[in-house]
């Protein structure tokens, strides 16, 4: 996506343009994919006819990726434009987390997200939380993603269920059908009063003061009930950013690496606690009856930097 250029905007315009576009994308390009099914029994996907025709899409050459890139580590581009280099998986097993969806193969990530994901789940049942269920992260390179996200591309992003793990392993059938849970009301103005807890707090909280981490993206409502219930220590609450979707999971996005020259920084979310006017405006009609988003075009390889052609002839 080209970025767009504006001259003279009013301030409130521009921020409501802002998350209106985030909410769209992620509503159109992977807000309601991360509770897909997955399979026991997965197939490769058909050889390309023809991988090198410009027109092809990127994320049929990304999505048909099953090993890293033998590179050093490498976050290249922007979040919603870019591949991995030097991918690390998190093992599917930890002594506090368990990866879902395993037949999805996006386990991988940048090894920044690999120690803040252990690091999170090692420190979960301090606050009650017994481990993490973890959902997608990125592709083996990174770059686009056939079904789901928008994001997720540079090994940086990662989703997080609102289910805590058991204290078993799952059976891998579970880790493909089982469902997470769902925390918002079904009319998506507030949270499901016998869901939501003290422990939910205290996760987002644990979550949001990581080192690193830059945003936890959440659903309006989840927002809400923490703009209304935290009590104390407020300082952690701007990094909770609103997004639709994400009643069943929370999406933590981390900083770009040092080593990665060629990754391109978001813009840090503003200072104030964001419950205000800003969060109010989730709940209008206009954002809560939306019209139905534009089919957007798949990204091609030529939007994409040139590094990430590099990433997909690497052995």
């Amino acid at each position: 996506m080209r970025p767009i250029r504006v001259t003279v905007w009013h301030r409130q315009s521009l921020v409501q343009f802002a998350v209106l576009l985030t909410a769209t994308l992620a509503i159109a390009c992977g807000g309601a994919a991360a509770q897909d099914l997955g399979t026991l029994t997965p197939k490769p996907l058909p050889v390309l006819a023809h991988p090198d025709d410009p027109h092809t899409p990127a994320k049929e050459l990304f999505g048909r990726e099953t090993t890293p890139a033998a590179m050093p580590a490498r976050s290249i581009g922007y979040y919603t434009h870019g591949c991995l280099a030097g991918g690390v998986a998190l093992p599917i097993n930890g002594p506090t987390w368990q990866v879902m969806r395993l037949s999805r193969n996006r386990n991988w990530g940048h090894p920044n997200l690999i120690r803040t994901i252990e690091r999170i789940a090692n420190k979960a049942p301090s606050i009650g939380w017994n481990g993490l269920l973890v959902g997608d992260m990125a592709q083996p390179r990174g770059g686009p993603m056939i079904t789901g996200h928008w994001s997720h591309q540079l090994g940086l992003d990662a989703d997080i269920w609102l289910t805590p793990m058991p204290n078993r392993e799952l059976t891998r059938k579970e880790r493909e059908e089982m469902m997470a849970t769902n925390v918002v009301a079904d009319d998506w103005m507030d949270v499901n009063p016998k869901v939501w807890s003290p422990t939910y707090i205290a996760l987002y909280k644990m979550v949001a003061q990581q080192p690193g981490i830059e945003r936890v993206l959440a659903n309006p409502a989840i927002k809400k009930a923490l703009c209304r219930d935290v009590k104390g220590d407020r300082s952690w609450l701007h990094k909770i950013r609103p997004v639709p979707g994400h009643n069943y999971h929370f999406h933590i996005r981390i900083g770009c690496p040092s080593d990665s020259p060629g990754c391109k920084s978001q813009t840090p979310p503003p200072h104030d606690e964001g419950c205000g006017k800003d969060l109010d405006w989730w709940f209008s009609k206009a954002v809560r009856e939306p019209k139905p988003p534009v089919k957007s075009k798949p990204i091609l390889m030529s939007a994409l930097p040139a590094a990430c052609r590099q990433i997909l002839a690497a052995p």
